[in-house]
């Protein structure tokens, strides 16, 4: 099996240190519902773990929360609760979206704010060692202190920082320098620390959740491009300057990203469809599809009209695992298939190939059975290699499902009218119509948000 490492530029024979293989994988920033982007990221490394474990390895995955930061702030601020209330609503939310696309629970799911104490710690060694440094309740980590920073980005320190000087602003000594540690404003959530109140920047709270729950060198660390610089770039470099060890990880595995338009999809650009939105209009076999029908490491652009030709190519998978007759004529082989399958995934996960081999064998069971030749055995292999991709081959979702979107999302207007005419009595028979319909519905500060209830 070979996987690309973004580290090298080179696809690699994957062998890990030991057993368990060491699988870390950035989460969510919760101060928003998730949306198709992160679904993406998160199908692509559960089908890599899937994909692993049926190889007989056995892992460990984890999966962080960043649950402190400027954005969960500044919106826990506006709402007016606190940012514990807010991260936690949206990580409940996270949870229920990832059971409904299938994707397998993460061993350990690390939040930020309760590895306080080991973010210090690092942080101090770091600077007992002359790798960071503190200024006026700030701590800065020493970017030209490490000679080959940049080196997963393929940026050199010379080009990142020319021109650059200290930054008066802020008071570090380098503009390119990064916070490991950042002074509490007024009214924001603090710690203590040796250095004054404050919180944790960003990127060391990945190292010291990565280095506790998984040890000092990982197999695979995991993220979207969008995450190779900066903020892999300095987990790198804070980690094995805190271990002395290196490497920190020996794959690291990028994701393409997903698009809507010309941008990224983003919380923080507002261009974004929801995985809620999604799985109101979608089954989740079918989303699933739409992401793993290009190869990982390429951008994908979402479009309503791309997911329903995925939904169609999901039924003839569907039709063909159907059970069919136990005719003793003779049986289908299905071992080419599962060799092209099999082959394709050894090929830095190469889905789109691996799906091709899974409609031919679809394609050729329906041409047997119609033979009236036996393809249980067939069936039986089309399912199991449908499972390492996540694929359920079930109806877990009402057909025409999409049909009833807009007149689903007509209703929960027109019952956040009568609420708002304090016509409570009528509103909840809405809401009753729709439990019974399937529908669940969650009442917050932002309206009313509802979904499905996967079957």
């Amino acid at each position: 099996m070979k996987l690309y490492n973004t580290l090298t530029g080179h696809k690699e024979e994957f062998k890990p240190n030991s057993s368990p293989v060491k699988m870390y994988v950035c989460g969510i920033t919760p101060y928003a519902p998730s949306h198709l982007g992160h679904a993406m990221s998160y199908v692509i490394f559960d089908v890599l773990r899937r994909y692993l474990e049926f190889r007989g390895f056995q892992v460990r995955h984890v999966q962080n929360f960043t649950d402190i930061e400027d954005k969960i702030i500044q919106r826990a601020a506006r709402l007016n609760i606190s940012t514990e209330e807010l991260s936690e609503r949206y990580i409940d939310e996270y949870f229920e979206d990832m059971a409904a696309l299938n994707i397998l629970q993460a061993h350990v799911y690390p939040r930020a704010t309760r590895e306080i104490p080991r973010i210090i710690e690092i942080i101090r060694v770091l600077i007992d060692r002359g790798y960071a440094y503190s200024v006026k309740g700030d701590v800065y980590f020493r970017v030209q202190k490490v000679e080959d920073y940049g080196r997963l980005s393929r940026r050199t320190l010379d080009g990142l920082l020319a021109g650059d000087g200290p930054d008066k602003e802020t008071n570090k000594e380098h503009q390119g320098d990064f916070a490991l540690w950042k002074g509490a404003k007024t009214g924001e959530p603090f710690w203590d620390s040796p250095w004054g109140k404050g919180r944790p920047g960003w990127h060391i709270e990945c190292t010291a959740m990565s280095l506790y729950y998984l040890g000092e060198t990982l197999d695979i660390h995991g993220g979207g491009q969008d995450l190779i610089f900066p903020h892999h770039e300095n987990e790198i470099v804070q980690s094995e300057s805190y271990t002395s060890v290196t490497p920190f990880s020996r794959f690291w595995v990028h994701n393409g990203l997903l698009r809507l338009g010309e941008d990224k999809m983003s919380k923080s650009l507002g261009n974004l469809v929801t995985v809620t939105e999604a799985l109101g209009q979608f089954n989740p076999d079918t989303i699933r599809l739409f992401f793993l029908a290009s190869h990982y490491r390429s951008p994908l652009t979402y479009s309503h009209e791309a997911i329903i030709a995925q939904e169609r190519a999901v039924e003839r998978l569907r039709n063909a695992a159907k059970d069919g007759d136990s005719s003793e004529l003779p049986s289908l082989d299905p071992e080419p298939f599962r060799t092209r399958f099999l082959t394709a995934m050894d090929d830095d996960l190469n889905t789109p190939q691996a799906l091709a081999a899974l409609f031919d064998l679809a394609r050729e069971i329906n041409r047997r059975r119609e033979d009236s030749q036996s393809v249980a055995e067939a069936q039986h292999t089309l399912k199991g290699l449908a499972i390492i991709l996540g694929l359920t081959l079930e109806e877990s979702q009402p057909p025409g499902r999409g049909d009833t979107s807009a007149l689903i999302q007509l209703l929960v207007e027109t019952r956040a009218e009568l609420r708002a005419a304090n016509r409570y009595d009528l509103a909840d028979k809405i809401r009753a119509s729709l439990v019974e319909l399937g529908v669940t519905l969650e009442d917050t500060a932002q309206g009313t948000k509802w979904k499905h209830k996967p079957s």
